[in-house]
């Protein structure tokens, strides 16, 4: 049984450098348009604030969670729009305040969840320690997009471990989620973290392979970057593909990046 405390931590540092970004920003630059289709900024904490409050009622009120998948299934491809929307409608100090009263309550309450315990969501049940890497992965992705928009560069952290390892352990979703059979076979990660250590998943030996900076491995995780614009290197046609579908997120598959559109700038180790 893993101890949830590192990733929390995480997760709130994460969540703080990111509020330091928006916190200083005009009333303008809230409505500046991201790289993700139809959304600002504004739509961008909207979303994290919404779907804080998705995770704090799956830790805390079962019933009320399950009120909110019967609403994404009766609107699954307006769900999640629909609620960046919403949000992104109140003021920005009004905004800011409710993204973080909504990720201290959801901080405090897997802090204080009972150690073993799994809480349900939009895809397989979680455990503290995996709910608090699924925030930290779109807090990450989504202040990506916000920083991109301001011109902004986010040298990469070692925070990036928890993406890399949901990122892994999603293989045979993403695979499930196009439709496909996942492979029988585990594969061999190597990935190289901001800071030069390496990071290794799955047996040493195995023929199917992925390797290249942990910064690229999650940027093609959360669709933040096209595969084509990636040092990402597959060996075997199962790697391959994987890398054409790789998703580190609950959820149907989205579009993604078009290639050519740029990637972020590369920050020490990297």
């Amino acid at each position: 049984m893993s101890d949830p405390t590192p990733v929390i931590d995480d997760l709130r540092e994460e969540s703080e450098e990111l509020d330091a970004l928006v916190a200083r920003l005009s009333p303008e630059q809230w409505t500046l348009t991201t790289p993700a289709p139809g959304w600002t900024i504004a739509h961008q904490i909207a979303h994290l604030a919404w779907t804080d409050r998705s995770a704090l009622l799956a830790v805390t009120d079962e019933d009320g969670f399950r009120v909110l998948v019967e609403q994404a299934l009766a609107a699954p491809d307006r769900y999640v729009d629909d609620g960046a929307e919403e949000g992104a409608r109140r003021a920005p100090a009004e905004l800011l305040a409710v993204w973080r009263e909504g990720r201290a309550a959801l901080d405090k309450a897997l802090r204080e969840s009972a150690p073993g315990a799994r809480f349900p969501w939009y895809g397989p049940p979680m455990a503290a320690a995996s709910m608090a890497t699924a925030r930290l992965m779109e807090t990450w992705a989504h202040g990506l997009d916000i920083a991109d928009t301001l011109g902004v560069t986010r040298p990469p952290t070692d925070r990036l471990r928890h993406i890399a390892r949901i990122g892994v352990r999603a293989r045979d979703f993403a695979y499930a989620t196009h439709g496909l059979t996942p492979p029988a076979e585990p594969f061999r990660v190597e990935l190289t973290a901001p800071g030069g250590e390496l990071w290794s998943y799955g047996p040493e030996g195995a023929d199917q392979r992925v390797t290249g900076p942990a910064l690229d491995f999650c940027l093609l995780a959360t669709q933040r970057a096209h595969r084509a614009d990636l040092a990402l290197r597959a060996e075997g046609p199962d790697a391959d593909r994987w890398l054409d579908i790789a998703q580190a997120f609950a959820g149907p598959p989205g579009a993604g990046r078009p290639p050519g559109t740029g990637r972020p700038p590369r920050g020490e180790g990297q």
